[in-house]
């Protein structure tokens, strides 16, 4: 019998209720009013800013009435903790998802390790959330309260008839959107190597996937497997198009053929981009003509400032 399509229903919290959607299983660390943190489970948590803008940034999406949200409005500090993917890990985060728990009850029976971030070492006179030892990575966040004007927003009980923004603070009357400026991304040495030198089957970061509450009685979970690799199909573009979109720069600054080759094999659709970054950093040089020597150049300037940030 053919395995057709069906049409199903849309409802509320649709990722969970009509749909299969991977998500990240991460532990969200907070602090409550008298400064310790605590941990609360989230899955909607994903990039937002990735290039282009002032900072990079996580988008979160939240119950408003939520331990999280009201330490977010208090504060605007957070750490978002990536879980390994064993039994320890994933039954803790079980425990910190049940809605309605005070953070007081969350952390009674907390077994996994709070430490202190990079953001607390390097500012000793404020308080900062912890970050968790047994996490993979963590990232640590900043609330930009400033975008959509949700600075003034305030914790409330309820906020029916409350004035709500499109895409950051209170956006519905039991929901939340926060748009984190990410300040430091902390990840284990093990898996630093992994993105910094070479990723392998081993050192891959075993990061479990979440599936979200599928129904009243379970929290489902997939484990980490190992990882496997397929090469990417190199599309190296033709002299004549790198030519055509070098001249078509608003620029003085020429590139030479064995320039333009440096960079033959980049997507087509980020070639203007990165041309037009090289033509910039050349103006600032006071180059007038690119060769393959001003493209080394330029490369190891910029693996040198990766290497201090």
């Amino acid at each position: 019998m053919k395995n057709e399509f069906k049409n199903i229903i849309i409802k509320d919290n649709f990722y969970q209720s009509s749909c299969f959607f991977p998500m990240p299983l991460t532990m969200i660390g907070t602090l409550t009013e008298d400064g310790k943190t605590s941990y609360g489970s989230y899955s909607l948590i994903f990039p937002y800013y990735i290039a282009g803008k002032e900072h990079y940034a996580m988008v979160l999406e939240c119950r408003n009435t939520s331990n999280t949200a009201k330490s977010l409005l208090r504060t605007g500090k957070c750490s978002i903790n990536f879980i390994l993917g064993n039994k320890k890990c994933f039954q803790q985060a079980v425990n910190c998802g049940f809605p309605g728990d005070t953070p007081e009850e969350k952390m009674k029976n907390f077994k996994l390790t709070p430490i202190d971030g990079l953001r607390q070492k390097e500012n000793p006179n404020e308080v900062f959330p912890k970050v968790l030892d047994e996490a993979i990575q963590v990232f640590e966040c900043t609330w930009w309260k400033e975008l959509d004007n949700a600075q003034d927003d305030k914790v409330l009980d309820d906020y029916e008839g409350y004035k709500f923004h499109n895409f950051n603070g209170i956006t519905s009357r039991f929901g939340a959107h926060f748009i984190l400026i990410i300040d430091k991304i902390l990840i284990k040495e093990k898996y630093e190597k992994s993105i910094l030198e070479k990723s392998t089957r081993k050192n891959y970061a075993p990061i479990p996937t979440n599936w979200g509450y599928r129904d009243s009685a379970n929290f489902w979970c997939s484990e980490f497997r190992k990882p496997y690799s397929l090469v990417i199909p190199k599309k190296n573009i033709d002299i004549e198009s790198l030519r055509y979109a070098a001249l078509r720069l608003n620029t003085k600054v020429k590139f030479t053929d064995d320039a333009l080759m440096v960079i033959s094999g980049a997507p087509r659709a980020f070639l203007k981009l990165i041309l037009k970054g090289c033509a910039e950093w050349a103006e600032a040089k006071g180059y007038l003509i690119i060769t393959e020597k001003e493209m080394m150049e330029m490369n190891q300037e910029r693996k040198a400032k990766k290497k201090k940030k």
